[in-house]
């Protein structure tokens, strides 16, 4: 029993790590993926182009490479070791989500109306008095759903943190699979699958409360 019990102990502090990352990645990714998509929305077409050309590589390749890179090149290119490998791993994450959230985002602006923004206009609105209190809004509830698919995507991405040494929930499945002990391996599925129930339930709910806007 007391075996069992350490066993449980050491998933939960594994998917403390999990569920840390899937936190800092949102916090940071979502503003972040904003600004990325206005800059490529950009007039200014050097930001616009530099923008561009980021998210072109970003979400051209993988994240384990970016991981890679993000823990390793430091070192590599500058001397300066990246000592901190949850830290490396909340980079890595933060940039290629917001990458991703960017072009969710910046479908979500194009797909509003002219007549929108026009509509502000007349009112004596500036442009970023339409943005942020007539479009903003409109926008968001047209990203949930496919927002609410990378969320998903994320949790289970929380896993590739291992790649650079994180220890994370399925590494201490791992090492008891080594002494034996499969069950564990397989037991971490509950755990993501318990979130991401729960994820679903609550996107679900923020998507019926935005339903009052039916434009």
């Amino acid at each position: 029993m007391d075996r069992f019990q350490e066993i449980i102990a050491a998933l939960f502090e594994g998917f403390g790590i999990n569920f840390l990352l899937f936190v800092v990645t949102l916090v940071v990714a979502i503003p972040l993926g904003l600004i990325i998509a206005l800059g490529t929305m950009s007039s200014f077409k050097p930001l616009k182009y530099i923008m561009k050309t980021f998210v072109w590589i970003i979400r051209g390749t993988p994240l384990m490479l970016q991981l890679f890179v993000v823990f390793y090149a430091p070192g590599l290119l500058w001397g300066i070791p990246m000592r901190d490998r949850l830290m490396a791993a909340f980079i890595a994450f933060s940039i290629n989500y917001a990458a991703y959230f960017s072009e969710i985002y910046r479908g979500g602006i194009e797909s509003i109306p002219k007549g929108q923004y026009e509509a502000g206009q007349v009112l004596a609105m500036s442009k970023t008095q339409v943005f942020f209190k007539v479009v903003l809004f409109q926008v968001v509830k047209r990203i949930v759903p496919p927002m609410g698919n990378e969320i998903i995507t994320l949790v289970k991405d929380t896993a590739l943190a291992r790649v650079i040494g994180v220890v994370e929930i399925l590494m201490f499945a791992e090492r008891f699979s080594k002494q034996g002990l499969i069950w564990p391996l397989f037991s971490t599925a509950l755990y993501f699958l318990a979130f991401n129930g729960i994820l679903t339930l609550l996107l679900g709910y923020v998507e019926k409360k935005l339903d009052y806007y039916k434009g």
